[in-house]
């Protein structure tokens, strides 16, 4: 081949390579406009129903108002007298009770659950009848136990006098009133957490568990040292999700014991709504809602931290 048709070849591949990748940024763009198109629903609900309220609302946190008049920046104030507020302290001791019930019962039934659906009830039937209660809504669910825990006419507590013993004030006991609604969560959202725990499950090798038997480790110490250790991952998540949804529980509460009997279920959610819209102070509620968010957010990343969320032992 002559040096003349050697560079006639060169100039023809170049040219190729050139067309194949003014092609590919030509898809790469089109690919991106159509991820675009699928995108924005959703981004334009993120921006109108998260984003500016969210901002709307640490912007109130700073002022005094009313939804008779306009906001009056009174800067800090309302974060100072939260400081000093006896009822946000007694919501936040009320709420972090509520929370370590629901969370430890929650969490330790489900993975129990789980490891039956895993081994034992392997019916489909079975498994979607666990994720019933989580198809109710908490107002209904609430309502339901609110009759059936009633001190007179509860089943619950006909049971419990037919038994023998005496009857209980599930909701108006000041003892009682936060663990019942605790428990009442847990039924309606332990189904759900048992199936993600589940999922979780499903994906840990099976290969991991025939080298175990192997080495004759038993099943708890599989349990222990296998299956806990890979589902990491799978509890971090299901732990932040579980726990920001309890620190902001509201309908059970409202439907049940409406915060009493003497602030002994005023959660902290309550307490804003009660503030914002019962006394009209929304400046002051919109405070409250800020530390909630702050309490949220140094949570869930401490959980992600200790919890080693992103990391997974199956690498």
């Amino acid at each position: 081949m002559t040096n003349t048709q050697t560079l006639r070849a060169a100039t023809a591949q170049q040219a190729a390579r050139s067309r194949a990748g003014g092609s590919g940024r030509r898809r790469s763009r089109s690919d991106v406009r159509i991820a675009l198109v699928f995108i924005a629903p959703a981004l334009i609900g993120l921006l109108l129903f998260y984003v500016v309220p969210t901002a709307r609302g640490l912007y109130l946190s700073f002022t005094e108002y009313s939804i008779l008049g306009e906001p009056e920046w009174i800067g800090t104030r309302n974060y100072e007298r939260i400081a000093q507020d006896p009822l946000f302290w007694n919501a936040l001791v009320v709420t972090i009770e509520y929370v370590v019930i629901n969370i430890v019962l929650q969490t330790s039934i489900a993975l129990l659950l789980a490891v039956l659906m895993q081994r034992v009830a392997k019916s489909t039937f079975v498994r979607g009848t666990l994720l019933m209660p989580y198809l109710m809504a908490n107002v209904i669910a609430a309502l339901l136990w609110f009759w059936m825990l009633d001190y007179q006419i509860g089943i619950v507590n006909q049971v419990i006098d037919w038994i023998g013993l005496p009857r209980v004030a599930f909701f108006g006991n000041q003892e009682w009133a936060i663990p019942t609604q605790a428990l009442i969560n847990t039924w309606r959202h332990v189904g759900y957490t048992a199936l993600l725990i589940f999922a979780g499950l499903q994906a840990i090798p099976g290969t991991v568990y025939e080298a175990a038997a192997i080495d004759g480790a038993g099943p708890w110490r599989t349990f222990s040292r296998i299956t806990l250790p890979l589902l990491r991952p799978v509890l971090a998540l299901v732990l932040v999700v579980t726990v920001t949804g309890s620190f902001q529980v509201f309908d059970t509460v409202a439907v049940t014991t409406a915060g009493g009997p003497v602030n002994a279920s005023r959660v902290l959610q309550y307490y804003i709504f009660q503030r914002a819209f019962n006394e009209q102070d929304f400046g002051y509620g919109s405070a409250l809602a800020a530390i909630l968010f702050i309490i949220l957010a140094i949570v869930a990343a401490l959980q992600m931290k200790f919890l080693r969320g992103n990391e997974s032992d199956l690498d």
